[in-house]
Formats: structure tokens, C-alpha cells, sequence
């Protein structure tokens, strides 16, 4: 089913990060560790923060995936 929202954008791309997290079993307190290496400044209430609001720039979610070392993610992923 195709996305017809930016609600529905927001929604599903802080799905994919949160089980991303979860498989990793990374904590937002060391997402916040890790993005510290990428040159982000967080703390675990500002990444809870924004996956509850499910809004981030793309800069934060390129980061993510760096700091989770993820080599690639296929739109359909999301």
C-alpha cells in the first residue's frame, strides 16, 4: 500500500528506526553515544523525543543508520 501522508511518512520511518533499534538492541541512551561520533549532539530524551513525534531531519535519520551500521535500507523497509 502506497503512502499517502506526511503523517503517514513520519509514523513509518520512526517504526523503522525503533525496530532497527530493537534488533540491534541498541538503547537511545547509546544511540545518543554513538551519534556523538557522527557529530550529533543527543541525549536520550531528545531521540525519544523525536521517534515520538516520528519527525527528525534526514540528516538525523542517515546518521541513525550510520550509527547502527547499516549498510543499505530498501524503501519498501519502510
Amino acid at each position: 500500500m502506497a503512502i499517502t501522508s506526511e503523517e503517514e511518512w513520519a509514523a513509518r520511518a520512526a517504526a523503522f528506526v525503533k525496530h532497527k533499534l530493537q534488533d540491534a538492541e541498541v538503547t537511545y541512551s547509546e544511540l545518543a553515544k554513538r551519534l556523538k561520533k557522527h557529530g550529533f549532539k543527543e541525549t536520550e530524551a531528545s531521540i525519544a523525543n523525536k521517534l515520538m513525534r516520528g519527525t527528525f531531519p534526514a540528516t538525523w535519520f542517515l546518521a541513525v543508520l550510520a550509527a547502527l551500521e547499516l549498510d543499505g535500507v530498501a524503501l519498501e523497509e519502510i
